[in-house]
């Protein structure tokens, strides 16, 4: 089962974290592009990869937007990684949700690793696409049946 790992830049240093458990736990596991660069360098500073907040120049961002959806489109299931942020447990932005409503369209699996603030402004939306809560636990993801 491939398991594509969708998240704020600001929890990539989680998403390989995850990535690493979940291949322990015998999935195959893809995660954005930005994360494995952050990875290779060792430099999880998210001002520094959102070069497009210093240029104005929102291209690069659109690429990273269409190269996640095929990746998206590529795995069996999402599983978003939503730690504290903006004081907001659970927090998930407009990027990640986009992501959910992808894998939502395309009937994949959404598992979400932690609960949502009732406070999260897209609780609705998050709730409206049938997530998964794990609760901290990975294993509670799902293999399909062969």
């Amino acid at each position: 089962m491939i398991i594509t790992l969708c998240a704020s830049v600001a929890f990539y240093q989680h998403v390989i974290e995850v990535e690493v458990k979940l291949r322990e736990l015998g999935f195959d596991v893809i995660i954005p592009q930005t994360a494995r660069r952050m990875a290779e360098t060792g430099n999880f500073s998210v001002d520094q990869h959102k070069a497009w907040y210093r240029t104005g120049d929102y291209s690069l961002k659109t690429k990273l937007i269409d190269d996640h959806f095929k990746e998206i489109e590529k795995g069996d299931a999402i599983l978003v990684i939503n730690d504290t942020k903006h004081g907001l447990e659970g927090y998930i932005g407009g990027n990640v949700l986009m992501e959910m409503t992808i894998a939502h369209y395309l009937k994949k699996p959404i598992y979400i690793l932690n609960p949502i603030s009732e406070d999260l402004p897209i609780k609705e939306e998050v709730y409206g696409l049938n997530p998964i809560f794990l609760n901290g636990n990975l294993t509670k993801i799902n293999t399909p049946s062969k």
